[in-house]
């Protein structure tokens, strides 16, 4: 049954500062997961510090969307110290899950440092093995996406932040060992890829900070442009702001797009590089909308949403 979901359908209860979010089956507890980078709004915060030193936030929801409860966050720590993990990406293949995360060392006051994507394994959504630093094309690489584009091969996405900040990607077979192939999309610094298939076609949605950007292709890796989407504001609560780093789960024929906002950030103060961003700025909001295909462009209705994740 569809009904209008809540708005904003989920704020983190200790942190605020939900963001980067994917949603996938839980096969074990028959319901639906959501795992976000728990970007930590509500502390100290000294540069950019909140942003670092974050786990992977974990919430629930057994009644196909309409409410979700915290968790708790994932332990992922491989090395000593307090690590930085941002942006998971989970997927369910090879009768395993496998995690992409992107990893920083310790709790970085500046946007500094080496950056990699981490891969995990699972038998349950709880209980993860690292299994090693994925090789890419530099050492600041983020915002990992997997992708089956074909049986058995694989495909990942990721930002480049060495290389103007723009998609590259790898192929793998085994998920394990990966196949740098390079540059995908160069239109604009960008970050957070997202691919899916839907409406017989592959489609990707970049977050170049005005909104979505959509491209489509029918073999995930030519590209063409169709526009942008979630870059006019919105009129549900928290939704006023464009919409951020997002996830798509396709789901009994529909498109679900999970994205972030800052409710309370104007075009103009993202805008300004002096801008100091406090508690009411810095605290984020996971939304959801429908992705509908229409004259072969995607477009997305924010404000007036119907959804329904029923169970499996």
């Amino acid at each position: 049954m569809y009904f209008e979901p809540k708005a904003p359908l989920y704020r983190d209860p200790i942190w605020d500062g939900a963001a980067d979010p994917v949603v996938i089956w839980n096969r074990e507890e028959k319901n639906w997961w959501m795992l976000y980078t728990n970007r930590r709004a509500a502390a100290i915060n000294h540069g950019v510090s909140y942003i670092h030193g974050t786990r992977i936030g974990v919430a629930s929801s057994g009644d196909g969307g309409r409410t979700w409860l915290y968790r708790g966050e994932l332990d992922l720590e491989f090395e000593k110290g307090h690590n930085t993990f941002w942006a998971p990406e989970v997927i369910w293949a090879q009768g395993k899950y496998h995690m992409y995360v992107s990893y920083v060392r310790g709790i970085p006051q500046e946007w500094q440092g080496d950056r990699h994507i981490l891969h995990y394994t699972a038998d349950t959504l709880w209980d993860w093995k690292w299994e090693g630093v994925v090789p890419l094309s530099s050492e600041r690489v983020i915002d990992a996406c997997v992708c089956e584009v074909r049986p058995g091969e694989y495909k990942l996405w990721y930002k480049d932040e060495a290389h103007g900040s723009h998609t590259y990607s790898a192929v793998s077979r085994d998920l394990y060992h990966w196949s740098v192939l390079g540059p995908e999309i160069q239109r604009n610094p960008h970050e957070g890829p997202n691919v899916f298939s839907f409406a017989g076609k592959f489609w990707m949605l970049t977050d170049p900070w005005h909104g979505l950007d959509v491209y489509s292709s029918l073999d995930a890796s030519q590209w063409e442009y169709r526009g942008n989407i979630l870059r006019t504001p919105g009129i549900r609560p928290d939704d006023g702001s464009i919409g951020g780093h997002a996830d798509v789960v396709v789901h009994q024929g529909h498109a679900y797009v999970f994205y972030f906002t800052h409710p309370q950030v104007t075009e103009e103060q993202r805008n300004q590089e002096d801008f100091v961003w406090e508690y009411q700025h810095r605290r984020s909001s996971i939304q959801v909308a429908e992705l509908q295909e229409k004259d072969g462009n995607l477009i997305c209705s924010r404000d007036h949403v119907l959804f329904s994740l029923d169970p499996v």
